[in-house]
């Protein structure tokens, strides 16, 4: 992916507090989940969770946003019970969900509008993120125009431009080659810096989980550990770093 400038953002907000409490996940429907999940997320941390097939990484974040009730215990956003989706809570996921009939700049702005926001407002809102993510010249695009990683940038840029306090990532860049994947990661990195938002990122790659996030779930083991080097390429190979994957890789 080419190399892109990141505008500076927009003032920084307070970043939503997310708690599990003895939290059994599943479907109504089904039988839940094995174990119960307790986490307590901090304002304005990524928080990185990795963990094998079928143990509830989606199921997670869906439980996060408000789309699936938990089937036990309580899940909060500052301590009061999240009960169902909300503005301040946007979820990006590995398939980019772009309206196909929509251009890129009417995709970024759908969140707006649902809210709400004038056009002239929410088309300067739109341009802007586009800017940021470096698709100023695609706006006017229909997204079957655009590459994978190009698409990616633009459900970034619609989840970001609601100014949400909360971000829940699904594996978004599970589906990119390594090189746009690597991209993707640091512009994510420069984007989400100074916005103050909360962000849980699920990944099955767990150099992904180290290089991003400031702590690791290991979900299904009740694990949470701190990175050492969140977010510094070049502390890939520490020493600390490399027992941490060591670690996490066993327990998986």
């Amino acid at each position: 992916m080419s190399s892109t400038t990141v505008l500076p953002a927009a003032p920084p907000q307070t970043g939503a507090a997310l708690a599990l409490e003895d939290v059994l996940l599943g479907h109504a429907d089904g039988a839940p989940l094995p174990g119960e999940v307790t986490l307590r997320i901090a304002p304005g941390e990524l928080l990185a969770v990795v963990g094998p097939s079928g143990c509830g990484k989606s199921t997670l974040l869906r439980t996060l946003a408000g789309l699936l009730p938990p089937l036990g215990g309580q899940v909060t956003q500052d301590g009061d019970p999240i009960t169902g989706p909300a503005a301040d809570r946007a979820l990006v996921f590995q398939d980019d969900a772009l309206l196909p009939w929509r251009t890129v700049r009417a995709n970024v702005e759908l969140p707006l509008a649902i809210r709400g926001v004038p056009r002239a407002e929410r088309r300067r809102c739109a341009d802007e993120w586009l800017e940021r993510v470096g698709l100023a010249g695609h706006a006017g695009k229909l997204p079957h125009r655009l590459s994978g990683g190009q698409r990616q940038r633009v459900q970034l840029a619609r989840a970001l431009a609601g100014r949400p306090r909360a971000v829940l990532m699904d594996e978004p860049f599970g589906a990119l080659d390594a090189h746009t994947r690597a991209g993707m990661q640091d512009l994510l990195v420069d984007i989400l810096r100074g916005t103050g938002a909360t962000v849980v990122f699920v990944t099955h790659d767990v150099d992904e989980a180290l290089h991003l996030g400031d702590r690791v779930a290991l979900l299904g083991s009740g694990l949470v550990l701190d990175v050492p080097h969140p977010r510094d390429r070049a502390a890939q190979h520490a020493p600390d770093t490399a027992e941490l994957r060591r670690r996490i890789l066993e327990t998986l």
